[in-house]
C-alpha cells in the first residue's frame, strides 16, 4: 500500500503544469553570468529576457557581469560552481575562440559545462567613421592598400570573436591596418562614431544605433545572407571576400552535472521568452536572430564550433599565448 501510494504520489507530481515543476525545481534567485560589461549584444539580449524566464522558473534570475581575459574569468567561475541549476553561464562564441588564443585554458568548455540552449545568432559587420573617403568593403581594402599602417581598426578584447574576426579579415583582405582592442562594445562604437579609430569588426546589435544616427557607416555583414532589415547592404562574399564569414551566437549553460529536471525547464524558460512576438520582433530590430535549441543540439555544437574557430585563427595567423 506504501509502495502504491508513492506511485500515486509520483505520479500527480508529473501530472503538475511544467510551469509548477519549473518551479519546484529552483528554491532561491538563480546568478546569471555574463563574462563582458554591460550594454554589449549579449547583456542587452539577457536583459531583454530575463524577465520572461524568471517567470517560468518562478525564482529571480540575477545578471552578474563580469568582465575580463575574453570570458574566461567568468566561465572557470562557473564551471567550478555548485552543479544545482543555480548559476549559470551566457556561453558565446568568443569562449569557443578562446581555445586558439591561448596555450591552456582553467577549463574544458566541450566538458565543464550542461548545455541547456541556443538563443540568439548576431552578424558581424566591418564598420567605418562616415568620414573614411570609402563606401563598400572593396573600396576599403584598396584604401588601406594604398596607405599601409595608416588606418587602424578596432576589436573588443584580445581573445574573443570580435578580435578574431577583425585578425581574419585583415589577412584574407591583406590589409595593412593596425588592430586596437577596447574593454567593451560601447568603448569601440563611441571609438569609431568619434574618429579615434577609422574600421571597426563588431557585431550588427551594438552597432546598429550609431548607424541609424549617422555616426557609423555599415560596409558589409560577415554572415552568409544579408540581414533581414537591412537589404541594402551587402554581404562580405557580395563584396569580393567569398570565404569571410563570421558569425556569433549566445546560448546558456549550467556547471557540468547539473540535474537534467533543471536543464530542461532552463530551456522551456529560453523557448518561453524567444515566444514572445514582441521579443523576437524587437531582437531582430536590435540585431540578432532568435533561434532556441535543444540541449542535444547545442551540446553537439560546442565542439564543432571550437574546431571551426581554431582553424579560422590558423588562417589568421594568431600565435597562441
Amino acid at each position: 500500500m506504501i509502495a502504491r501510494r508513492a506511485l500515486l504520489g509520483s505520479a500527480s507530481v508529473l501530472a503538475l503544469p511544467a510551469v509548477v515543476r519549473a518551479q519546484a525545481l529552483f528554491t532561491r534567485p538563480v546568478r546569471f553570468v555574463l563574462g563582458f560589461a554591460a550594454g554589449g549584444a549579449g547583456d542587452i539580449t539577457v536583459r531583454m529576457l530575463v524577465p520572461h524566464m524568471q517567470a517560468e522558473i518562478g525564482q529571480p534570475i540575477v545578471v552578474d557581469n563580469r568582465p575580463g581575459a575574453g570570458g574566461i574569468i567568468s566561465a572557470e567561475a562557473v564551471a567550478r560552481a555548485a552543479p544545482d541549476g543555480h548559476t549559470m553561464y551566457l556561453l558565446t562564441t568568443s569562449n569557443m575562440a578562446a581555445p586558439a588564443f591561448y596555450r591552456t585554458m582553467p577549463f574544458d568548455v566541450t566538458k565543464d559545462f550542461a548545455p541547456v540552449g541556443r538563443m540568439v545568432w548576431y552578424d558581424h559587420v566591418i564598420a567605418v567613421n562616415p568620414q573614411l573617403p570609402v563606401n563598400t568593403l572593396a573600396e576599403l581594402i584598396a584604401y588601406a592598400k594604398a596607405r599601409p599602417g595608416t588606418l587602424n581598426i578596432g576589436s573588443i578584447a584580445v581573445g574573443n570573436a570580435q578580435h578574431l574576426g577583425v585578425e581574419l579579415f585583415r589577412a584574407m583582405a591583406g590589409a595593412p591596418m593596425t588592430t586596437v582592442t577596447y574593454r567593451s562594445s560601447p568603448e569601440l562604437i563611441t571609438a569609431l562614431s568619434t574618429g579615434e579609430i577609422q574600421v571597426a569588426g563588431e557585431l550588427l546589435a551594438p552597432t546598429l544605433p550609431q548607424v541609424q544616427a549617422g555616426r557609423v557607416k555599415l560596409l558589409a555583414v560577415t554572415a552568409p545572407t544579408r540581414f533581414p532589415t537591412l537589404p541594402d547592404v551587402l554581404t562580405s562574399a557580395e563584396s569580393g571576400l567569398p570565404d569571410y564569414i563570421v558569425r556569433s551566437w549566445n546560448a546558456i549553460v549550467f556547471p557540468a552535472n547539473t540535474p537534467r529536471p533543471q536543464i530542461e525547464a532552463m530551456n522551456r524558460a529560453i523557448r518561453r521568452a524567444l515566444g514572445v512576438p514582441e521579443i523576437r520582433n524587437r531582437l531582430i530590430e536590435l540585431g540578432g536572430l532568435p533561434e532556441a535549441s535543444s540541449p542535444e543540439e547545442l551540446g553537439a555544437m560546442i565542439p564543432n564550433e571550437v574546431a571551426a574557430w581554431g582553424r579560422m585563427a590558423q588562417l589568421a595567423g594568431i600565435e597562441k599565448q
